[in-house]
């Protein structure tokens, strides 16, 4: 089932949905990326499949996660600020996920005139 999230203008017409499915998908292929190439680095075993590897802990720094938003700014059509990002990082993919997709969603309605 995708859910959508419809901004409204000040006169109540609709304006474009927030592209949730577009932006998880996107930011989740380059969180997972980056796990990779640090486990690489470090010499960590990851799980083989992707599910596993959002689930896996492993801390990912929050400038790491800085660098990756711009990867999601074509979708939403606007710079992301780096306060979506928690300071100090995430634990696991799925908690930046968690944690970012709202952030990224308010920050939407704000600039497509919807409330967050």
């Amino acid at each position: 089932m995708t859910v959508s999230t419809l901004a409204f203008s000040s006169s109540g017409s609709v304006l474009t949905p927030f592209p949730a499915a577009a932006v998880e998908t996107s930011l989740r292929g380059d969180l997972i990326q980056a796990v990779k190439d640090e486990a690489s680095i470090r010499g960590i075993a990851l799980p083989t499949s992707a599910a596993d590897i959002a689930k896996a802990p492993f801390q990912m720094d929050s400038l790491v996660v800085v660098s990756i938003l711009c990867v999601i700014e074509p979708i939403v059509g606007f710079e992301l600020p780096e306060s979506v990002v928690r300071t100090g990082g995430y634990r696991s993919v799925d908690s930046a996920l968690y944690q970012l997709l709202p952030r990224i969603e308010a920050q939407w309605k704000k600039r497509k005139g919807g409330k967050p």
